[in-house]
């Protein structure tokens, strides 16, 4: 587990933190067959780095119903930030729509974990199995810490990513202010302010604009 959390923070993009965090639900967690990040965006479903089509279709699934597991770890309070079903069988009362076309997919048994850390929630890591009753104890208590570690990793990886892009856009936009002062013969603030306004006008991000200028040398 020391060695996994040391793992996912070497990583050096967001995609490839969360395709290591299911790999190693896959690898570290007993009876699990498949897994995989969603993240509820209101009422639409987005799931991350699958390790099987299962998790896809059963993200899918709940999308479509409004209902089940993950979607509900998803929204939930931090008060209820772990499930664990040990039979989709048992569980047509919660889930009336979504359990029977679940077993249908092959699921046997799930557990679920939302990733959060202190300043932001981030989705909830699902871990599937096709045998009921795959999932104990000790099962839930390794899945609980690699999420721990997980939201951690994939919180910082976000944010080097966020950190990384804001440096290149200030790049390219400080470049094409500078091409746009040598051109039309205007000061730092008319240069930027005519970015502004191109971006403003064409619904196109300052970023764009800017690279449109650096590649072609002119407003789009």
């Amino acid at each position: 587990m020391a060695s996994m959390a040391r793992d996912l923070l070497a990583q050096e993009s967001v995609e490839a933190t969360l395709e290591r965090i299911t790999a190693s639900a896959t690898e570290l967690v007993d009876g699990c067959d498949a897994a995989g990040i969603l993240v509820l965006r209101d009422t639409k479903v987005e799931t991350l780095a699958p390790t099987h089509r299962l998790v896809v279709d059963s993200d899918l699934l709940q999308q479509r119903l409004s209902e089940g597991p993950c979607f509900d770890a998803a929204r939930t309070s931090r008060g209820e930030r772990v499930f664990r079903i040990s039979d989709l069988t048992d569980e047509h009362q919660r889930w009336p729509a979504y359990a029977p076309q679940a077993r249908a997919l092959g699921v046997g048994s799930m557990m679920g974990f939302l990733l959060f850390t202190e300043d932001e929630d981030l989705g909830a890591l699902n871990l599937y199995s096709r045998e009921p009753g795959a999932f104990t104890e000790t099962s839930e208590l390794v899945g609980w810490l690699l999420a721990s570690h997980a939201a951690v990793a994939f919180s910082s990886a976000r944010t080097h990513a966020q950190m990384e892009q804001a440096v290149a856009t200030r790049h390219v936009v400080g470049e094409a202010m500078g091409i746009l002062m040598g051109r039309d013969h205007v000061t730092e603030k008319e240069a930027f302010d005519m970015l502004r306004h191109s971006s403003q006008v064409n619904n196109v991000k300052l970023r764009e604009v800017a690279h449109r200028v650096c590649e072609e040398g002119g407003l789009p």
